[in-house]
C-alpha cells in the first residue's frame, strides 16, 4: 500500500511541473494571438473600446493614467472620446477632464503586410473634431490612438488595449 501511494504521488507531481521557457513563450504567444483576432474582429464589426493606460502629449511627454476612464470608444456611427487625469479637480466631465462624443465618418480601415492594422475616421460632435487613428499592432490587442483635433494643435496620443464592448469596464463621465 506504501509503495502505491508513493508511485501515485510520484505520477501526481510530475503531472504539476513548471513549463519551460519555451512552453510559457509558445502559450503567450496563442494568448497574444487570440487577443488580436478578437480586437481585430471587434474593430472590423465597429464595436470596440480602446482603453488607456498611457498618454502621450504633443511634445512627448507621458502620464500613466487610468485606463477604466481614458478611452476611445466605437458603436455603430457613433464614437466617445474621453480623457480624465488624475487630479484633484473634477473638471469638465465629472472625473478631472473632458468626454466628448458624436458621430464619426470616413472610417477608413487598411491592413499592412505585417498585419498591423490602420483605422482612420472623422469624428463631429457638440465638444469634438477632430480625426482619430488607431494602429493595432500584430500579435496582441496593444494600440495606439492619435487624436488629432481640426481646430487646433493640441494633439494627444493614447496607449492601451483593444477590447470589445462586451469585455470593456470603463465609466463615461458627463459630456459636453
Amino acid at each position: 500500500m506504501a509503495m502505491f501511494l508513493l508511485v501515485w504521488a510520484g505520477s501526481a507531481a510530475a503531472q504539476e511541473r513548471e513549463l519551460t521557457k519555451e512552453e510559457e513563450k509558445a502559450l503567450q504567444a496563442r494568448i497574444d494571438s487570440l487577443q488580436h483576432a478578437e480586437a481585430e474582429r471587434a474593430i472590423y464589426e465597429r464595436a470596440f473600446t480602446l482603453e488607456a493606460d498611457q498618454m502621450i502629449f504633443k511634445r512627448g511627454e507621458t502620464a500613466y493614467v487610468t485606463s477604466n476612464t481614458n478611452f476611445v470608444s466605437v458603436e455603430g456611427d457613433h464614437a466617445v472620446v474621453q480623457t480624465a487625469f488624475n487630479i484633484p479637480v473634477s473638471g469638465l466631465n465629472g472625473l478631472g477632464g473632458v468626454t466628448v462624443e458624436g458621430r464619426f465618418s470616413d472610417y477608413d480601415l487598411r491592413k499592412n503586410k505585417k498585419g498591423d492594422l490602420f483605422l482612420s475616421f472623422n469624428v463631429v460632435g457638440v465638444g469634438i473634431s477632430a480625426r482619430v487613428d488607431v494602429t493595432l499592432y500584430n500579435g496582441g490587442n496593444q494600440a495606439i490612438v492619435n487624436i488629432i483635433p481640426n481646430f487646433n494643435s493640441n494633439n494627444i496620443s493614447l496607449r492601451g488595449v483593444v477590447l470589445p464592448l462586451d469585455k470593456s469596464r470603463v465609466y463615461k463621465g458627463s459630456p459636453l
